[in-house]
């Protein structure tokens, strides 16, 4: 059977391949986009805006409950049915109609399968065999990551996205990992009502933040009845006492029992089932190799979770705007991967842009650090209950008086990096930051506590 050709061939359409399909069809590009699951990919179905929809009910159940000594008294009484419903509503039932026609209308061709790479400008697709004029872009992003537990396989299990899906919620839940995603749906789950185990097996939650970050962090679980063990792992998983549930061993010897088991341990791209060994890139490598325009070979892109530099819809857009800009032949900025930010939506949320304290030791920064807690600016003590936790740390390269990262942990966080984020990226000198008029009582005037340590 002849290939059909087009100009590109995306393989993958979550936000990453939206972007550089939609950006080239839109250009005029003949583009064919295959995806075999839904279109979109995680971000809205699964991820961040289901997720943060669930995060948003329980919050607003804690705040109810911080009225007492703020403003008086107040009942409330959980419901999941609300927010079930309002997550059907927002991923339309896991629907992918509307954003298949959105990318439609902008002159592209959509296959709906799994596509594999067959020679160099060259992918098949459920037998159909396609070719690019220009190139083939990788988008495939990533699946949760499921350890290798004695047992998990024989007994039902959760991962992020059947936690999504949940009409009804169980009565009690343990979930491996405190990482955002087993924070997030820990905390929000907890406020619901159903009692919560967290498995950490770094010493602190938040392992990918810095420590006084995952120590305030299990002082926040703590006070919300979540029950954390840190510094061990699942070890073995079986059915619980009476076959109702589950009961999970750990490395400690402890056996935590639940109604429900959530996996949340991170994310894994599978390169095996692209056949990245007829263009000469290693198939069972952990992502694929790109240059700073994305290319990863010659007619060949990649973007998203599949690159290595991780697994946020920020970045997979902001690597979809340049891979397109390459493939169209537009002179573009290249990658810059000095300052990209992450955010925990738990509450207090903790947000983070650049090096930890540890990274940039360990790149042989000349560290300097500055650290302020949340409730001791002004803001913090006027919000009062779900500011007394946060904690912000700067950390600079004191040779160059500039920061090279951040984190902020406390209300509206993640809006608070902003200005942090800005600063790693352009290399604001210290003294520029001091001299900065912050507006008074805000979130963002409490960094001036940690600018100042910094000397």
């Amino acid at each position: 059977m002849a290939a059909q050709a087009h100009d590109l061939i995306v393989i993958g359409m979550g936000v990453g391949g939206e972007e550089v399909a939609g950006r080239a069809a839109e250009a005029g590009m003949d583009v064919v986009a295959v995806e075999r699951k839904l279109v979109g990919g995680e971000c809205p179905y699964w991820g961040c805006i289901p997720s943060k929809i669930m995060v948003r009910a329980g919050d607003a159940l804690a705040e109810a409950a911080r009225v007492a000594g703020l403003a008086g008294r107040a009942t409330v009484a959980p419901d999941w049915a609300p927010v079930a419903a309002r997550v059907r509503e927002a991923t339309a039932g896991w629907d992918d109609r509307v954003a298949v026609e959105r990318f439609e209308k902008k002159g592209g061709t959509f296959v709906r399968g799994e596509a594999r790479v067959v020679a160099p400008g060259e992918a098949e697709v459920d037998g159909w065999r396609l070719r690019a004029r220009r190139g083939i872009v990788l988008a495939t992003g990533g699946e949760p990551a499921v350890p290798p537990i004695d047992g998990l396989d024989r007994v039902g299990y959760w991962t992020n996205r059947e936690a999504i899906e949940a009409a009804e919620l169980p009565r009690s839940l343990v979930v491996l990992g405190a990482g955002a995603v087993g924070l997030e749906l820990a905390q929000t789950f907890r406020r619901f009502g159903v009692e919560t185990t967290v498995v950490e097996a770094a010493g602190h939650p938040l392992p990918g933040e810095e420590p006084e970050n995952g120590e305030a962090m299990a002082e926040v679980l703590e006070a919300e009845g979540i029950a954390l063990h840190v510094g061990t792992s699942a070890r073995a998983v079986r059915p619980a006492t009476g076959g109702a549930g589950v009961a999970v061993e750990l490395a400690d010897g402890t056996v935590v029992e639940a109604e429900r088991l959530l996996v949340a341990t991170g994310r894994r791209s599978d390169l095996r089932r692209l056949g990245l060994d007829a263009v000469g890139l290693d198939p069972a490598a952990r992502a694929v190799q790109v240059d700073e325009h994305l290319r990863a070979g010659g007619g060949l892109w990649a973007v998203g979770d599949v690159t290595g530099r991780g697994a946020f819809t920020h970045l997979a857009v902001y690597q979809g705007r340049i891979a397109a800009a390459d493939v169209l032949g537009r002179q573009h900025a290249p990658a810059d991967y000095r300052a990209v930010p992450r955010v925990t939506f738990t509450d207090p949320e903790v947000a983070g842009v650049g090096l930890t304290e540890a990274a940039a030791r360990d790149a042989g920064v000349a560290v300097r650090t500055g650290v302020a807690r949340t409730a001791s600016s002004a803001r913090g003590w006027i919000h009062g209950p779900g500011a007394e936790h946060g904690v912000v740390k700067l950390v600079a390269d004191g040779d160059r008086e500039v920061l090279v990262g951040a984190s902020v942990m406390g209300p509206a966080a993640g809006e608070v990096i902003g200005l942090l984020l800005l600063a790693v990226k352009e290399r604001i000198p210290l003294p520029a930051l001091r001299q900065l008029i912050y507006p008074y009582p805000t979130f963002v005037r409490g960094l001036e506590d940690a600018l100042r340590q910094l000397g």
